[in-house]
Parts: C-alpha cells; structure tokens; sequence
C-alpha cells in the first residue's frame, strides 16, 4: 500500500503588535525556515497579522476614547485581500514552495473600508491565493471588533498534500460548521486560534476523532514584553503577569493522539509527519460524513451566499 506522507509546520509565535510590515516578514521569515525544514504545510495563528485584540477582554465598554484609538490602529494594520502584504506572504510560500494558512485582519474592501473580519487566508504553494475564510461567529468582547461572515467563504481546498479546510478558535464549537469541513472531504484541519485553554486541547482531540483527519491546532503564545508599553490597556493586566496566552498549539492525528506539542509559554515552531494512510482507516468505523450521517434522518444544507 502507498504511503502519503505530508510535513507540516505550526507557527507558535507572536507577531508584532499592530504593525503589519514587520509582522509580515516575521512570517515571511517563518515561512522559509519551515520550508527549509521539509514543511509542505505552514500554519499561523488566529490574527497573526497584526495581533489579537485581547484588548476586549479588559477594557471596559464605556472607555470609548481607549477604544477608539485601539480600533484605528488595529484597522490601520489590517490587509486587504490582495495588497502588498498578502503579495509578500505569496511570494514566500511560492519561494518556499509550501501552502500556508494565516490569521489575519480583513477590511471589508467591497464597502466601507472601515469594518474588519478575522480572516483565514490560505495560498498555495504556487504563491496563488487559494481562498478566505471569514470567521462565522465572534465570541463575546470580539463582536465589538469582527463582522460576521457568511457561507460564502466556508471552501475546502484541493491540494497536492490533500484535501485542506479548517475553522477559526470558537466556531470549531459550532457543529455544522464542523460537518461542513468533513461534508468536503477535509483530510487535513488547521485550528488556528486564541485559546489556549485545557478544555481547549481535549476539543481539538475530539475534533481529529470525529472527523477522521489530522488537525493542527496553532495558538498565539504572547508575552507582556511583545505589548509596547505605550499602551495603556497593557496597565490592566496583573502586575506580575508574564504571559497573555500561554501558546498550547499542537498537532493530533484522525485517532485523536497528539503527535507534536502541546507547547506551553514557549515561542517556536512545532513540526509532524502527517501519515495521510491513516485517514480511511479512521473512518472504517465511524465516517461523520458517510455511512455515519444518515441523510434519510437528518438534513444538511450550507447557505454559500450571503442573500
């Protein structure tokens, strides 16, 4: 029996807060070094470019001056999809010669300019945007700063190393967006996100058996140091507080075993040997999109415009 084996690479980084242009070679950086390494595959975090608003989880509602400012400069460091900046990141997975997934922040370039979306974007190892991914849902504090996306952008993508889809942290709560990602066949299930939670890993566990596929679960590990002093929500943080997010990315296999991490209050880069042969032998038993989800009971359907 042939064996199809893919190398990929999870980014446990921090980028450079709000500060698109260094945060993009960072990744450009990252991308390389993983290619050198043999990756096929380079996934980044939830909002790598240009950092995590964990600023709404501090921050109070009616500190609109604070927020103000926050939000300005979080839209001045977002992307617009293509810009120069997803032109670089093209050029270095081309250059590299791997796929990469990235969080990031999207404005909403076909209106106003001046909403964001947290944004998954894929590109193929040809350096050509694959696709996006508009998170569904924000959770909580994060409805102050994403738009909801839609069906339109739920796409898994046909690559050499197999078939790629993946979700944005909470919506992998959501259990029909999951059944969309396993309806189109996802052999390989990238998780990017900001928790980094206990109860978090036994998801992503939960996540890898259920579907059958390989799932790489990448979390941004932040340090105080990586927040500029200047500001001044980084003063509502506990004083003796080294990490903002403790990072706990890793990588499981279909059984639901992690392979690689997790990595805990370190920056780096994890890597695994995906054996793609494991995949029907996961769903001998149970298919989630097969002979396990009995369309004759249930009925399923993607809404893939936003009309």
């Amino acid at each position: 029996m042939n064996t199809q084996t893919v190398r990929v690479a999870a980014v446990q980084e921090a980028p450079v807060f709000l500060d698109r242009e260094k945060t993009v070679e960072k990744a450009c950086e990252r991308i390389h070094t993983a290619g050198e390494a043999g990756a096929k595959l380079v996934v980044f975090p939830e909002a790598f470019v240009s950092g995590y608003p964990d600023w709404v989880w501090v921050v109070p509602n009616g500190n609109g001056r604070m927020l103000d400012e926050l939000y300005s400069e979080l839209l001045a460091s977002a992307v617009s999809i293509p810009d120069e900046a997803t032109d670089a990141l093209c050029d270095a997975a081309k250059a590299a010669g791997v796929t990469v997934t990235i969080g990031t922040h999207e404005r909403n370039v076909e209106a106003s300019g001046a909403t964001l979306y947290n944004t998954l974007l894929t590109i193929g190892a040809d350096g050509r945007i694959l696709g996006k991914h508009r998170k569904l849902m924000p959770t909580g504090g994060e409805r102050l700063v994403w738009g909801q996306g839609d069906g339109s952008t739920l796409p898994v993508f046909e690559t050499p190393m197999g078939r790629l889809g993946g979700l944005l942290c909470w919506e992998n709560y959501m259990p029909l967006a999951r059944q969309a990602m396993y309806a189109g066949g996802t052999q390989i299930y990238v998780a990017p996100t900001w928790d980094s939670s206990e109860a978090w890993l036994v998801a992503m566990r939960h996540i890898a058996r259920e579907g059958g596929m390989f799932v790489v679960n990448v979390c941004q590990a932040v340090r105080m140091d990586d927040i500029p002093d200047r500001y001044e929500f980084k003063g509502l943080y506990s004083g003796d507080q080294e990490w903002i997010n403790s990072g706990n990315s890793c990588i499981v296999n279909p059984q639901g075993e992690i392979m690689a991490g997790p990595l805990h209050q370190e920056q780096g880069m994890l890597y695994a040997d995906l054996d793609l042969s494991l995949i029907p032998k996961a769903k001998r038993m149970f298919d989630v999109a097969g002979h396990y989800a009995r369309p004759d009971v249930f009925h399923y359907e993607v809404r893939r415009n936003d009309d």
